[in-house]
């Protein structure tokens, strides 16, 4: 009884910690699309570049921060083609970089062990008619 009640334990709280590292990177990978998303069709509403960019990077953050994801874990990048962005016909592609830690780690944010590295993209199309 107690060689089974040790090793259960023993094998039992890596697996649930893996479960939960894994769901961990799934979250963070659901929260960067949808941040990608929301930030390309954002940026394309927007009258000109300056607030379209600041516009992007902020619903880019309140979509991550509805995850549960801080602002210091991502980074926003955003590309045009051509390189005029507000050009009708103008593809606007945002990415979102958001690097996610391990989960119970006791460390303070400068020693910060990451579960992973998740990005995802979207491309939005400047429309003729705004």
């Amino acid at each position: 009884m107690v060689e089974f009640t040790f090793l259960a334990l023993l094998l039992m709280v890596p697996l649930v910690y893996f479960i939960i590292t894994v769901g961990q990177i799934q979250g963070g990978s659901f929260a960067v699309v949808g941040a990608a998303d929301q930030a390309a069709k954002v940026f394309v509403a927007q009258p000109d570049a300056e607030s379209a960019q600041a516009a992007a990077e902020q619903a880019a953050l309140i979509a991550l921060a509805d995850f549960g994801h801080d602002a210091e874990q991502a980074r926003v990048s955003t590309r045009c083609d051509p390189a005029d962005c507000q050009a009708a016909g103008t593809a606007i592609t945002v990415t979102v970089n958001l690097t996610v830690p391990l989960p119970f780690v006791p460390f303070n944010e400068d020693f910060r062990l990451k579960a992973s590295e998740v990005e995802a993209a979207s491309t939005q199309l400047v429309g003729r008619f705004r």
